[in-house]
């Protein structure tokens, strides 16, 4: 079962989720044909917010960390949708090159890899480990908390092809999300699968324009299942000259944060929900959950404390945040053991393969529990078959609950292929 867990049993989120698994077959198809007009990222994670009165999501990673918080249960999904990811994009693959984030002490992290490794490796791979670790110089065996070990290798690069030494993969695969910008090393790769490509990277990608994505790829939904498309889609606007540290840019978020607002009240009224509304203002480029703040009214953003200041202004790698995204708060209405949770969905290739639960006793419904504090609780499911359930009353099922979500996550991942189009140098030049 889905450990402990207290959610809304009544209200519009179970309207939502009768409509959807009413509409399973209408549902499926519209993603196969989606998928016939457009690529899927080769990976993807997705968070969620289940407010009771509205499901979004309101984070696309396309380089996910975390493989490791699913259950062993899922392991067989995951291993098969990575098969067909391989044999759609090279099917005589022999040799994949993983290339993980340099955080060596990061046992977390580091679990995530070997599950990674233990993947592919049985989707029929030879999988080895190259690092952009420039102090790593020869092959570097790292304990982890299991007592087993990984292998970090330098990388060899020769003309068109990256590899290591005595080791020519056909695929490269990133599970580096290219915050501190894209390596030399990378560029230029012709005769090899570099997989997701460096323009999915957040050295180049943005999170307005992936939510913008979302936001057409919510409306052509919504339309399919005859709904307001708010109910699936959180409202954004996004600046682009901000520096936290010496307050520039303050006009543009503080009018941007109250048009939003605005807009936000409207739909709250329009649905009679009585909370009062919220944003959250992020970087517009990165993740693992820095440069985040919650606002509440537009003139906390004219007079920050020294310390918000330093924490908007500077995010992984040390990069400088002068872009954001102000999003529109979707407060939590989860709870485990106490914990505001959100849920995570875990997809290769088309597929979803897994998901958890992201619970933090030490934030708000309305807080980034993305932080220190945070713990991880798999989805479980009470029985080995976690397929939707036609006609089991809403909010009684974990799997129906489980297959609502994925649908919203596959959303994203649709929103992300749009996204990675748009941004396609190569497509550009073809123009």
């Amino acid at each position: 079962m889905v450990p402990n867990l207290i959610t809304a049993l009544t209200g519009p989120i179970n309207e939502l989720e009768q409509r959807i698994l009413e509409s399973l077959p209408a549902i499926e198809r519209w993603f196969r044909l989606e998928w016939m007009e457009h690529t899927p990222p080769f990976y993807t994670s997705v968070d969620l917010r289940n407010a009771g009165f509205k499901l979004a999501p309101v984070d696309t990673n396309l380089f996910p960390g975390g493989f490791n918080n699913l259950t062993p249960e899922m392991l067989p999904l995951a291993v098969q949708a990575a098969m067909a990811a391989i044999e759609k994009i090279c099917p005589e693959a022999k040799n994949l090159l993983l290339i993980p984030e340099k955080h060596t002490r990061n046992v977390h992290y580091l679990a995530n890899v070997a599950r990674l490794l233990q993947i592919f490796h049985r989707a029929g791979m030879n999988v080895r480990l190259g690092t952009l670790d420039d102090a790593i110089t020869a092959p570097t065996p790292i304990e982890l908390a299991d007592g087993t070990t990984i292998t970090l290798e330098p990388l060899v690069r020769s003309r068109g092809r990256l590899g290591l030494k005595d080791f020519d993969p056909c695929t490269i695969l990133l599970n580096n999300d290219l915050s501190a910008g894209i390596p030399k090393v990378l560029e230029g790769l012709h005769e090899q699968y570099l997989l997701p490509p460096l323009h999915a990277g957040w050295a180049v990608r943005r999170k307005t324009q992936h939510f913008a994505a979302y936001e057409e790829a919510a409306k052509k939904f919504a339309k399919l299942l005859g709904m307001d498309p708010w109910l699936i889609n959180p409202l954004f606007a996004g600046c682009g000259e901000v520096n936290f540290s010496d307050g520039t840019g303050a006009e543009c978020l503080i009018s941007q944060a109250d048009a939003l607002l605005t807009k936000v009240r409207r739909k709250y009224k329009e649905y009679g929900i009585s909370d009062k509304p919220f944003l959250i203002v992020k970087a517009d480029a990165g993740t693992y959950g820095m440069g985040i703040m919650t606002v509440r009214d537009p003139k906390e953003l004219g007079d920050l404390n020294r310390r918000a200041r330093n924490k908007m202004s500077v995010i992984k790698d040390g990069q400088e945040v002068t872009e954001v995204i102000l999003q529109e708060g979707v407060p939590t209405c989860e709870l485990i053991n106490g914990a505001s949770a959100e849920p995570v969905v875990y997809m290769i290739d088309r597929y979803v393969v897994g998901g958890f639960y992201r619970a933090n006793a030490e934030r708000g419904i309305d807080e980034n529990l993305n932080s220190p504090g945070s713990n991880f609780v798999p989805l479980r499911f009470a029985d080995s078959n976690p397929l939707p359930r036609p006609g089991v009353p809403p909010g009684q099922s974990p799997p129906n609950r489980f297959y609502m979500y994925g649908v919203i996550a596959r959303l994203a991942m649709v929103a992300a292929s749009y996204e990675l189009e748009a941004s396609d140098p190569e497509a550009r030049a073809d123009e």
